[in-house]
């Protein structure tokens, strides 16, 4: 295998690869860097020896995502207010063209189950990535981790369970979401206090990320008054030459924020029974990165 035949082929299994490593760790950045590894790894390998390149390139970039999640869990113990993952720009393109399973990666990867992923082993969570998002067979996923099936077996059967009893079960239709989201907006910003509340389920919570870095609450905000209040009260910040975007993130609809051309924050819902239960917003500008190109996009 030439070099640059070897580059082809890492480049035919790139979005797969990145698809792995940002579901195990929820950053773009250290999913890039996993994967960058995972190259200089397979351009120095001896790839004659390789029959699959597919499964090899996988099990490599599992077994450094696992090391990096491991290394950061404890950053993220110090990490300053609650942790959102950052927000990744999902389309997935003709390569993708089967509802259904455009519908499974879009779940694999929204905000809901990236936030449970992380009560998970990191084991669990690779398991749980290899098998719910990309199908792969278990005897597969043991040679991946080096564990026997049975064991990998019992892995994805706590996982699942894990995620489960941690989720809570949202309404995917994105034209649904789409509607609340720019009706909750719009009562936001248009002061209509009535309305935005009856658009909030109850329980509602709100979860803001900020890393310390931007004004942002430090604590999950709950019940519907409470947090129909901060909105209103955030709707009516004087944000610099903002400008309001929709986008999708994650595998549905959002709302990025702009303050003078540039990302200042991500707003995200998930919606159950017509009413808003969860409200996400990122501000933490470290994870805003990656939207700087969307951005001008957008603002065309």
């Amino acid at each position: 295998m030439t070099a640059d035949t070897a580059a082809d082929v890492f480049e035919s299994h790139r979005s797969v690869l990145t698809g792995v490593a940002y579901r195990m760790l929820g950053r773009i950045v250290d999913a890039e860097d996993v994967v960058q590894e995972a190259w200089l790894r397979w351009s120095s390998a001896s790839r004659e020896d390789v029959r699959e390149p597919r499964a090899y390139l996988v099990r490599v970039t599992t077994r450094l995502a696992l090391d990096r999640l491991r290394q950061v869990r404890s950053q993220r113990e110090a990490y300053v207010g609650p942790w959102l993952p950052e927000p990744l720009v999902t389309d997935f393109g003709p390569a993708v063209p089967d509802t259904a399973e455009r519908a499974v990666l879009a779940d694999t990867v929204s905000v809901a189950v990236l936030v449970v992923l992380e009560s998970l082993s990191p084991l669990e969570r690779a398991v749980f990535v290899l098998r719910e998002a990309f199908g792969f067979p278990y005897a597969e996923i043991a040679a991946t981790l080096d564990r026997s099936e049975a064991a990998v077996r019992q892995l994805a059967g706590r996982a699942r369970r894990h995620v489960e009893e941690g989720r809570t079960r949202f309404d995917v239709d994105p034209v649904q979401r789409r509607d609340l989201t720019d009706r909750f907006l719009a009562a936001a910003a248009g002061g209509d206090m009535a309305d935005l509340l009856e658009m909030l389920a109850p329980d509602v919570r709100l979860v803001g990320d900020s890393g310390g870095k931007a004004k942002a609450p430090l604590r999950v905000i709950e019940g519907a008054d409470k947090v129909g209040r901060f909105l209103f009260a955030v709707a009516h910040d004087n944000i610099p030459d903002a400008d309001v975007r929709g986008v999708e993130l994650n595998g549905g609809p959002a709302v990025l924020v702009l303050s003078g051309g540039k990302p200042d924050s991500v707003i995200q819902v998930d919606i159950a029974e017509g009413r808003i239960q969860r409200v996400y917003i990122v501000r933490n500008p470290d994870k805003l990165v990656g939207l700087v190109d969307l951005a001008g996009l957008v603002g065309e």
